[in-house]
């Protein structure tokens, strides 16, 4: 019996993009269907109109073998479908047993809630679905796999049947993935169907019994997981022949670039958020910092890019302590910055791509005359450095929110790789983008290396991590537990360390500061 079904949809935004053309898709009952395709494939797209938050132009949603006419998220939830999100969506200050419940809680009366009988509701629940969870923790305590849990009970004791996720091993440690697929494997025995939007090929291979492939709004064709290898299905997302290389040779790091000494970060709630960080950044080399969204790297970016105030320590460029600089202070010292939120951070949307490439050298030849702005000279910079970074857009004077993630990610590194860096703060760089456009930042990044500047990359993924850094630091919980060469190392191996279930004795952490 097919679970959930999309017959025939399109859907037209009111700018003209057709984001999914004639899209024929169904999952059964009990079964594990991934979702995979390039940025811009329309996969998002789709699941968002099986949950309601769109509404397709034309087409038919079925759900259960009936038709189902979804205006909002609540229609889908009311017939059983749930979703979660990649960014979870819990109140931090709530405890678990408040954020699964939350809206729906049982009341002793008017004005008081049911402890008792919540506690009682998740607990015969969880053991329904084999879920183990710390009801009355607050969320904000709990290590990541955990609060995705707690999203997935949300939406089972809502009553979901159909369970969409989008990219739910993202931020997640080999462990807690195994975990997950535990979990996933377990409530698809129970009847219930899984989607999963990833980008991560081999974990596709792992769980899924069907793969349905997206190109260009429509899809290619939906496959037995046994149908295909890993290169086959990213040769269906692209629609060529591609081959996965990515090669690096030994580094030879020089001079240091970036030398932290002693760095302490409190929140306004006295949370202490970074703990006497060290460490130094040399020219030719990739240092990577590894850990668990939510660890103090966010706060460690902000501080390195003067995007954070407040901060205790050195920070030294040049033999200068520059901690509390402010971000054009720190350009042009040489310092560029890939910032984790392309949309937010990184670029700005109602702007061109054009116009965004030359965002922090607007003022500089060949840009601008002394009065005027050479729009001829900003326009031939765009179309050379739209060839040279395969970025895929009709005119260098189209909006950057007209392109998908991985191109949109592609003019940010563009502009911060071009700018003559020293060093580049990398964060999450390939984050939610397509395997294609994850190769060639990487590549980018290498190729920075080896020219002699110094990258620190921030990154959840471990396969990236392992694939281009050259030595990594471990943090967990603001601290520094482990400072590692990249030598024969594994996923798992850093997953310990990540996970605070294995640190380095602060004696050989002690090299980090020899210079």
């Amino acid at each position: 019996m097919k679970a959930i079904e999309a017959i025939n949809v399109t859907k037209v935004y009111p700018n003209g993009v057709v984001a999914n053309r004639n899209v024929n898709f169904s999952a059964a009952v009990g079964e594990i269907h991934a979702v995979v395709g390039e940025n811009g494939a329309g996969k998002t797209t789709l699941m968002k109109i099986l949950f309601g938050m769109e509404k397709p132009t034309s087409g038919e949603i079925r759900i259960f073998e009936k038709p189902a006419q979804l205006n909002s998220p609540h229609d889908a939830i009311a017939l059983g479908v749930g979703m979660v999100h990649q960014h979870f969506m819990l109140v931090p200050s709530f405890t678990v047993a408040e954020n699964i419940m939350l809206g729906i809680e049982p009341k002793k009366n008017l004005f008081s809630l049911d402890f008792k009988r919540m506690e009682q509701i998740i607990s015969e629940y969880a053991k329904k679905v084999n879920f183990e969870l710390p009801i009355w923790e607050k969320v904000m305590d709990l290590p990541v796999g955990v609060k995705q849990r707690v999203e997935i009970m949300k939406a089972l004791i809502r009553g979901a049947k159909v369970l969409i996720l989008d990219e739910p091993s993202s931020v997640l440690t080999p462990q807690e993935v195994n975990e997950l697929f535990v979990v996933l494997k377990n409530l698809s025995q129970q009847g219930i169907t899984i989607i999963f939007i990833t980008h991560k090929l081999n974990e596709v291979k792992q769980i899924a019994d069907r793969i349905t492939i997206m190109r260009e709004g429509r899809v290619v064709g939906t496959y037995r997981n046994e149908e295909l290898t890993e290169s086959q299905i990213v040769e269906l997302m692209i629609g060529r022949k591609f081959e996965y290389d990515i090669s690096r040779v030994k580094a030879v790091p020089g001079e240091p670039l970036l030398v932290v000494k002693n760095l302490n970060y409190f929140r306004e709630d006295g949370a202490h958020i970074l703990k006497n960080l060290s460490f130094v950044l040399r020219s030719g080399e990739i240092l990577a910092i590894a850990g668990l969204e939510g660890n103090g790297q966010k706060e460690l970016v902000e501080i390195l890019t003067g995007l954070r105030e407040n901060a205790s320590g050195e920070m030294l460029v040049g033999g200068k302590n520059v901690l509390g600089a402010k971000p054009w202070q720190l350009r042009q010292l040489g310092i560029s910055h890939i910032p984790d939120d392309r949309i937010e951070v990184g670029s700005a949307l109602d702007m061109s791509v054009a116009e965004n490439m030359i965002s922090d050298r607007y003022d500089q030849q060949p840009f601008s005359g002394r009065v005027v702005y050479r729009k001829r000279s900003v326009i031939e910079f765009a179309r050379r450095l739209i060839k040279e970074f395969s970025i895929r857009v009709k005119s260098p004077t189209t909006l950057v929110r007209m392109l998908s993630g991985g191109n949109m990610q592609k003019v940010v590194v563009a502009r911060e790789l071009t700018n003559e860096p020293k060093v580049v703060i990398a964060n999450q760089p390939t984050h939610g983008i397509d395997v294609a456009s994850s190769e060639f930042i990487r590549k980018k990044l290498l190729q920075m290396r080896d020219e002699g500047r110094g990258v620190l990359l921030v990154s959840t993924d471990l396969q990236e991590v392992l694939q281009i850094a050259d030595r990594i630091l471990v943090l967990y919980k603001g601290e520094i537990v482990a400072h590692l060469q990249n030598e024969n190392l594994t996923e798992t191996d850093l997953g310990f360390y990540m996970l605070g279930t294995k640190r380095q004795n602060p004696e050989e952490l002690k090299e980090l500061l020899t210079l």
